[in-house]
């Protein structure tokens, strides 16, 4: 079965795709258009990354039989192409869970304790700025509010509370968990010192967090997104953060990906970034990859298909 991997992979990722039985997977990095069209037309099976999986895309490839998110978040696929076509969208909960609930933790403590601004400080021969000690802050003692308790977020709220925080959460369905207290979005937004955003990006949830719901954080508050850049309008975040309304921010995920060089959230020295990078994990990929190969010889002898979205 002839695979396509739509992503980047260095020698160590490469070699596990290329050590998977049964499968006959080629590698395309996502700016390789060129390729990508070449490779498509005898494409079984495409696993789909972060590079959008569009209508034209799909229509290249006539012997398509799955596309298979290495991932969980499928709005970067033309679902309504892949129905017409009749062809399979899966995709992979939970084999990032751990990978994302760690970055972040990461991002977290990196912007309480301001990290990435003592790592440059010090490349430039900066060994200690007093300045920069004001409002150098713990995580241990504050509020911690999941939006969205998936996951994700189970992984996260035992080790946020055995770090002596108060952990909060808020979700779609209301359950009873040893660790977190429930709370409507609006109590959340009110006691949270860490908000962190947990949820898909649907139209119900496109720019949850908007002016309104950052007026509403408490001064002082961080927000964390690992989820996806659109449940937060931008615009409003930089205004925020500008204006110190709100004291930091942890972005692993933006509105626009790749993130435009000179966006105003770069020049804000109150922001950690990442590269949508959370999931990108070892562990991650071996999860991943063995459910993906189950699903492809699924494709083949006909069973029912893992995690099927569409």
């Amino acid at each position: 079965m002839k695979v396509v991997f739509h992503a980047s992979a260095g020698p160590d990722l490469a070699g596990r795709l290329f050590r998977l039985p049964g499968l006959d997977v080629s590698v395309c990095r996502e700016d390789d258009t060129d390729a990508l069209f070449r490779l498509l037309p005898n494409c079984d099976v495409l696993w789909h990354v972060l590079q959008r999986c569009t209508a034209e895309m799909i229509a290249a490839a006539p012997g398509l039989k799955l596309i298979q998110k290495i991932g969980v978040g499928v709005n970067t696929i033309d679902l309504e192409a892949a129905k017409q076509r009749g062809i399979p969208v899966c995709n992979l909960p939970g084999t990032n869970a751990r990978a994302v609930a760690e970055l972040a933790l990461g991002l977290m403590l990196s912007v309480l304790r301001r990290i990435a601004s003592f790592d440059r400080g010090l490349r430039a021969g900066t060994w200690t700025d007093v300045a920069m000690q004001d409002g150098l802050g713990e995580l241990g003692g504050r509020t911690v509010g999941l939006v969205g308790f998936g996951a994700i977020p189970r992984i996260l709220a035992p080790i946020l509370a055995a770090m002596g925080c108060r952990v909060i959460y808020t979700a779609r369905t209301r359950v009873d968990d040893p660790v977190a207290a429930y709370r409507t979005l609006d109590q959340l937004l009110v006691e949270a010192d860490v908000v962190s955003l947990h949820l898909p990006l649907v139209p119900e949830t496109e720019h949850v967090i908007d002016a309104e719901a950052l007026g509403r954080m408490k001064p002082g508050a961080i927000l964390i997104n690992t989820g996806r850049g659109g449940l937060v309008d931008p615009a409003a975040l930089v205004a925020a953060l500008s204006s110190g309304r709100i004291a930091g921010a942890g972005l692993d995920v933006f509105e626009t990906e790749p993130l435009p060089a000179g966006d105003p959230v770069l020049l804000l020295p109150n922001v950690v970034v990442t590269p949508h990078v959370g999931w990108l994990t070892t562990g991650t990929f071996d999860r991943s990859f063995l459910l993906a190969a189950e699903n492809c010889r699924r494709v083949a002898s006909g069973d029912p298909l893992l995690n099927r979205v569409i």
